[in-house]
């Protein structure tokens, strides 16, 4: 089999270079947008040197044609090492959230001398056993199945079933805010050219070795919300119970996301633990 010619990752840096670094890893069909700039400069006023970046078929990196991607987990696990290579960084602070935090596992597993610390947001643990904790709620199952009636070539069609999906995934806590939700959506839909490539990321097989979280030695942080509706409280428990001395912070009534108002407790947490 050829060999895929190596794919454009393009990151944005926000901070000090001399500062310790912070890698930001994004979950399924989100491109770097997903951790707002802002978010990303009050990380970066804690003196961390800040990356993000967009996964590959999203944002400006590299797609593939949408149905039937030509690479497996394992890549996107070695494009984010790639990453640090491209900025010279020999280690960092590795902070990944829903699939993006099962990229960060790997990652941490796959490359343990290129990580000082790993936090997860709003995922899963890798090779444990999750059969007896609750699955995805019933509400949240039954929107994501109209994502298959979608036209992911038609603009509104794609934006109205973005938008009501980050609501169906919101904080139970806080106000959801319609307007600014959909002109994030709307700039990452126009950068990307579209966001069909992107629903490869469901497609997608490992690759790779399985890996366990147990086999873990860089210093674990896990942050979920009590109201996550795709991987419920449970798996965050679950991860921070599989390593010996990982830390666990609840984000109380937090959906699947970050939302604005957890953004103090959340950048706390990731700039302290190391």
């Amino acid at each position: 089999m050829t060999a895929l010619p190596r794919p454009e990752i393009v990151s944005e840096t926000f901070g000090d270079p001399s500062d310790p670094a912070i890698l930001l890893i994004m979950g399924a069909m989100a491109s770097m947008l997903w951790w707002p700039e802002a978010f990303c400069r009050q990380l970066a006023e804690r003196g961390r040197f800040v990356i993000r970046y967009d996964n590959r078929d999203t944002g400006l990196s590299t797609k593939y044609k949408p149905g039937k991607p030509p690479y497996a987990f394992e890549d996107m696990v070695d494009d984010a090492v790639r990453v640090l290579d491209d900025h010279g960084l020999a280690r960092a602070h590795v902070v990944g959230m829903s699939m993006g935090g099962m990229i960060a596992q790997m990652v941490a597993l796959k490359y343990p001398t290129r990580v000082s610390a790993l936090t997860v947001i709003s995922s899963s643990p890798l090779g444990v056993d999750t059969s007896g904790l609750p699955g995805t709620t019933k509400a949240y199952k039954e929107h994501s199945a109209q994502g298959a009636d979608v036209d992911w070539s038609n603009r509104r069609q794609v934006l109205d079933f973005m938008v009501k999906d980050a609501r169906a995934l919101a904080s139970t806590l806080h106000p959801f805010d319609s307007e600014r939700t959909r002109a994030m959506i709307e700039e990452d839909y126009h950068r990307s050219g579209g966001l069909a490539s992107a629903s490869n990321h469901f497609l997608l097989k490992g690759g790779g070795p399985e890996r366990r979280i147990k086999d873990l030695t860089a210093p674990l942080l896990v942050i979920h919300g009590t109201a996550d509706p795709i991987f419920p409280i449970e798996h965050g428990e679950a991860l921070s119970k599989a390593v010996p001395g990982a830390g666990l912070v609840r984000i109380e009534g937090g959906g699947h996301e970050l939302h604005r108002n957890d953004w103090p407790q959340i950048i706390e947490a990731i700039a302290t633990h190391r």
